[in-house]
């Protein structure tokens, strides 16, 4: 937005906060023209060619209508946040914020593709590729665009202003919750969706066990896939060699994986900031690099395969229906399904019992001191608590949930090599942490929804999921910077001149 044009909101009657101004049709034009301009500069070296392998040698096409199409999406969002978002008598600090009419608005698009997608559904055509991300970007931007000057878009924030403001609030996560419950038992769910909410939840989980470490206590760590390793090969090595069952090698390979938390943590205790994050990043490269050269132990590159799945109180999942089988016992028809959603429930338990493990410790001494060490290291020594201990219990259990998820891993796929514990897993989980607010256990659940289950949607886009990927971050660091849920009910609260502890947490309101 040019200079003059944030000069006009101030003068007199504009009361002490500058407003934004009208924009008029020629500014908002010339302004969504030069984003078009830096979009077709920047998608030509990415976008304009492909190479394709042929029998003889390597063939470039060019693919113009796919700029022109990036160019066109990137006028016509900046056009619609013009006019959605600077509307007359907003400040001037709140334009980077989405309005009430820009979220009635997004709502009345997802109703769009939804109805279209049914339609698509029933007429017999499938919507994919391509074809599915164009429907729902114009949709989005059809609907912002009208909507954003209309009476619907602010009927939907007001309505959802008064949900947050009455006790149902309340209730949402225990409906939350029994959705999860009952989710295997819909109609919806196949093969597919199962093992995609098994996937999700088996990075929520990591995202919680990363969220000690870095949102509670402040220590950026890189190589946090090293204990997600550490848990699996635990499991598979134990359940193979000595016959130990699933609920007996869980614990251990979570102990297992809170003894390296230890040893990881005593080297770094001076370290912090990006030198810590250089040596955990160190680490867990040293922990792949192992696992791949000491093939006696872990198999190296061939991995370890036929790792034991987990019985249902001893009733294995076979096809015989024999006496010992689940279907046999209950008298049903044997189904692939039945394993699938049993490891949806063991995960679905171990999340729930990282979420309640962590809300309970930020209550104690020791979570406190994780967000004190957090806040001020120097502070900390000043009122005597001991940091060295404070990092140690924070390394410790983050690396125990992540032995945990480790162990589910390698007894849900039934083979582990040190391909699946590459620095990418570390990324991805700490861009959960990130993306959805440090030290926010709701927030890194909608991250790691967004980031796993959000990504296959774009699975027919095959190499433009990653673009998809970053054009979601850059929408985070415009519109929320500091997270889905940027701030939190704090952990202790002053009420009546006294200081207590906020029993009932809740987070997301800021």
């Amino acid at each position: 937005m040019s200079a003059d044009m944030a000069n006009k909101a101030t003068g007199p009657g504009s009361g002490s906060q500058p407003v934004s101004p009208r924009l008029s049709a020629v500014e908002a034009v010339t302004d969504a023209a030069q984003w078009a301009v830096i979009a077709f500069l920047l998608s030509v070296p990415l976008l304009a060619w492909r190479t394709i392998d042929t029998p003889t040698a390597l063939d470039l096409v060019s693919r113009w209508p796919v700029v022109a199409e990036a160019v066109a999406i990137v006028f016509a969002g900046r056009l619609a946040m013009l006019l959605a978002v600077l509307t007359p008598g907003r400040p001037l600090e709140t334009r980077g914020m989405i309005g009430p009419h820009a979220i009635g608005a997004g709502f009345c698009a997802m109703v769009s593709v939804g109805l279209i997608a049914a339609f698509g559904w029933l007429a017999g055509f499938e919507i994919a590729g391509w074809w599915r991300f164009r429907l729902l970007l114009v949709s989005w931007l059809a609907f912002l665009i009208v909507f954003q000057q209309t009476s619907l878009g602010l009927l939907f924030a007001s309505l959802a202003r008064w949900l947050s403001g009455t006790k149902l609030t309340a209730y949402l996560p225990w409906v939350g919750l029994g959705a999860l419950v009952v989710f295997p038992m819909l109609p919806i769910a196949d093969r597919y969706t199962l093992d995609l909410g098994v996937l999700v939840l088996t990075y929520v989980m990591l995202g919680w066990g990363l969220n000690i470490v870095v949102g509670l206590a402040g220590l950026l760590d890189l190589g946090y896939v090293a204990f997600y390793a550490v848990g699996a090969y635990a499991y598979a090595l134990l359940a193979l060699n000595f016959g130990l069952s699933f609920w007996i090698c869980l614990p251990l390979a979570g102990i297992l994986a809170a003894f390296w938390g230890v040893l990881l943590g005593f080297p770094v205790l001076r370290l912090r900031g990006d030198y810590l994050a250089i040596v955990t990043l160190a680490f867990g490269e040293i922990i792949r690099i192992v696992l791949l050269n000491w093939g006696s132990l872990t198999g190296g590159p061939n991995g370890i395969s036929g790792i034991p799945r987990p019985s249902f109180f001893g009733l294995v999942f076979e096809a015989t229906c024999g006496p010992g089988s689940f279907c046999g016992f209950f008298g049903i028809e044997h189904s692939s399904l039945h394993r699938i959603m049993w490891l949806y429930y063991i995960i679905l338990v171990l999340a729930l019992f990282t979420a309640w493990v962590t809300t309970r410790v930020r209550r104690l001494p020791v979570g406190r001191a994780w967000e004190a060490l957090r806040e001020d290291e120097i502070a900390c020594r000043a009122l005597g608590l001991n940091t060295t201990l404070v990092k140690l219990s924070a390394f410790a259990m983050g690396a125990m949930f992540g032995g945990f998820a480790g162990s589910f891993f390698a007894t849900k796929q039934g083979f582990i090599s040190p391909e699946s514990f590459t620095f990418m897993e570390s990324a991805t989980i700490l861009a959960m942490v990130v993306m959805g607010g440090m030290g926010s256990q709701i927030g890194v659940a909608i991250a790691a929804l967004v980031m796993v289950g959000g990504i296959e949607l774009f699975r027919d886009l095959e190499l433009y999921r990653m673009l998809v990927f970053g054009l979601v971050m850059v929408a985070m660091m415009i519109w929320r910077p500091r997270g889905f849920v940027g701030s939190r009910t704090p952990t202790i609260v002053r009420e009546h001149g006294a200081v207590v502890s906020a029993g009932n947490v809740r987070e997301g309101h800021g």
